[in-house]
């Protein structure tokens, strides 16, 4: 029995129906012809019809002209990337605004459900291992070729090669059949479970029943083949050999500077914007975004990790821009300090868990987080699946005292012989640096160990992190979620991941529950059994849940501003971009006039 999920009729062909009522309604009610002879009535003048943009989409009544659809957003400055296509680098493209440039299977909605993309259907057969998705046979590249299943399948290909050694290959292991083995060189990239079954049709085995495979297929955004093979997988960092299946095109690229795209007028996809232009903009440093902002230089803030406790008190103390200030849960994301345990010091438990129970959360929620975060006394955050934070909230409780006795049973009393520390952090804004250099302090004033903070280059900390053995010894770093599964979470600290930290009961715990398709509850069960051991076992001390916001300009507006099923009116994860369909759902209104002087 083959379980098929399609979707209700289109949003499209609603109003289609209602358009065709409407005119027969109108011609029913019109007024007969004028008899013969007689005088015609006096006609009023035509109305103006509809302003539709380059995609034929009808813009709202209060829309700006389309000269005047133009978002202006920042990217991270003070990070340095080369790509905008995630099968090329996850960890060092251009995330502010990227995955423009072609449409991912499925994405999501702004409730974080998994809606049809560019497969209009997909079913799993009887055994849980093998989807099928059918492809949406209207999406066209730029030039004039259609996509097809042979995109997809190259380019997961791509991400399985080893030689391509691409960053974030860890995502699918252990979920596409034959993947792990592909990225370790053992088996070539054919042999992946995933295949073309025809031009339109593309299958994918698991290696165990995958129940939320739909949902992480939000990543699955094609490069094309043919580019691919003739320029490399850089070939979208060139305007001049960029090709776009997706709602927009790449018109400039200005190195360290700024990205332009243009709406594609191309595209046959679903996802059809409003907004004509996106000019994406290096502000710098985050301490400069605020200015920025309150400056009209750009129309959005990304609040995660990027405002400062000082950027929040200006906020908080105006009127105006408290009222643009919107709070929500971003991505699940939790900050966490971890350790390379496979050696000493660290490879001691009473060493970590006196660094655990010398954080004061509290201390640092009241005076540098504050409204961005809550705490955290475990990986998953509150409201997202199988959390058990309230279970766990005692078990490293703030303790001195216990946190010199254990460091002390260690063979290290008052930090005497502990090797000086560094702190590594990936690249982080103002936020996290301040926690990572209170937490510093408390160990050198309460334990005795010099710690030293490094904010390091993006890219040179991802080398570090991913080399084995890893050359991390200690950080402050987060993680947030893929899709909407404690597998996609829990799944980080498993034996193999990212982490030197490893637990035979933990592996066991996650991998069963991941492919279990029977008791939810007892699905549930097992996540907090494992996460119940990463916790105690001190696999990484959890300091907050970021709860986020973002500063939007009030001509932003449109449904991905309306409140989600939560009540929370917000820009959604995974924001502007093809994995989402906040794309389609915000425009400019007129009351841009009152921030810009001229069209960008």
């Amino acid at each position: 029995m083959r379980r098929i999920f399609a979707p209700a009729m289109t949003r499209k062909g609603l109003w289609v129906t209602l358009i065709l009522l409407l005119a027969l309604a109108m011609q029913a009610c019109a007024p007969a012809a004028p008899a013969p002879g007689a005088e015609p009535a006096p006609q009023a003048a035509a109305p103006a019809g509809p302003v539709t943009n380059a995609l034929g989409k009808e813009m709202p009544a209060d829309a700006a002209p389309l000269d005047q659809q133009v978002l202006i957003y920042p990217y991270n400055g003070w990070k340095t990337f080369t790509t905008i296509d995630f099968f090329e680098a996850v960890y060092t493209r251009a995330d502010s605004i990227a995955d423009v440039l072609s449409d991912s299977l499925v994405r999501l909605d702004k409730n974080f459900q998994a809606q049809p993309a560019a497969a209009t259907e997909w079913s799993v057969d009887d055994s849980g291992l093998v989807w099928t998705f059918k492809l949406d046979p209207n999406l066209m590249w730029s030039d004039g070729t259609p996509v097809t299943a042979d995109d997809y399948v190259a380019t997961f290909r791509y991400g399985a090669d080893p030689e391509h050694a691409w960053d974030f290959a860890w995502y699918y292991q252990g979920v596409i059949n034959n993947w792990a083995e592909a990225v370790s060189g053992s088996v070539p990239v054919e042999e992946i479970g995933v295949r073309a079954v025809d031009a339109n049709t593309i299958e994918f085995t698991t290696a165990t029943p995958a129940p939320f495979l739909p949902a992480m297929l939000i990543y699955s955004a094609p490069l094309q083949k043919a580019a691919l093979e003739a320029h490399g997988g850089l070939y979208n960092s060139n305007p001049e050999t960029s090709v776009s299946a997706g709602p927009y095109k790449l018109v400039e690229w200005t190195k360290d500077q700024r990205v332009v795209y243009e709406i594609n007028p191309d595209y046959k996809g679903t996802n059809v914007p409003y907004i004509q232009k996106i000019i994406v903009v290096n502000i710098g440093q985050p301490s400069q975004l605020l200015p920025a902002y309150q400056a009209n230089e750009i129309d959005f803030v990304w609040g995660s990790g990027t405002l400062s406790p000082a950027d929040l008190q200006i906020i908080e103390s105006d009127p105006e821009l408290a009222e643009q200030y919107h709070p929500h849960y971003g991505d699940f994301r939790t900050y966490y300090f971890f350790f390379d345990d496979s050696k000493p010091p660290f490879d001691d438990l009473r060493v970590r868990q006196a660094f655990a129970y010398v954080l004061n959360r509290d201390a640092i929620l009241d005076n540098i987080v504050k409204r961005q975060g809550i705490p955290a006394y475990s990986f998953l955050m509150p409201g997202f699946p199988a959390s058990n934070s309230e279970g766990l909230a005692g078990t490293f409780a703030y303790d001195v005292d216990t946190a010199k006795q254990l460091l002390t049973d260690a063979g290290y009393p008052n930090g005497e012989g502990f090797p000086k520390l560094t702190l590594a952090l990936r690249a982080e804004g103002p936020t996290p640096v301040a926690v990572a250099q209170a937490y510093a302090a408390a160990l050198k004033e309460s334990l005795g160990i010099e710690v030293e903070v490094e904010n390091q280059d993006f890219r040179a900390y991802m080398d570090a992190l991913n080399k084995k053995p890893t050359d991390i010894q200690f950080s402050l770093i987060s993680y947030g979620m893929d899709y909407l599964d404690p597998s996609n979470m829990l799944g980080v600290f498993v034996s193999g991941g990212r982490h030197t930290w490893s637990d035979p009961a933990y592996d066991e715990l996650v991998k069963t529950a991941s492919s279990f398709t029977g008791d939810p509850a007892e699905r549930v069960k097992m996540f907090q059994d494992a996460e119940r051991i990463l916790v105690e076992d001190v696999g990484g001390v959890f300091v907050y849940h970021q709860t986020p916001g973002d500063l939007i300009k009030p001509f932003l507006k449109g449904p991905a501003l309306e409140p989600d099923a939560n009540g929370v009116s917000a820009w959604h994860w995974p924001y502007f971009s093809s994995f989402s369909d906040l794309l389609q759902g915000v425009y400019i209104s007129n009351e841009v006039s009152q921030y810009r002087s001229t069209p960008q």
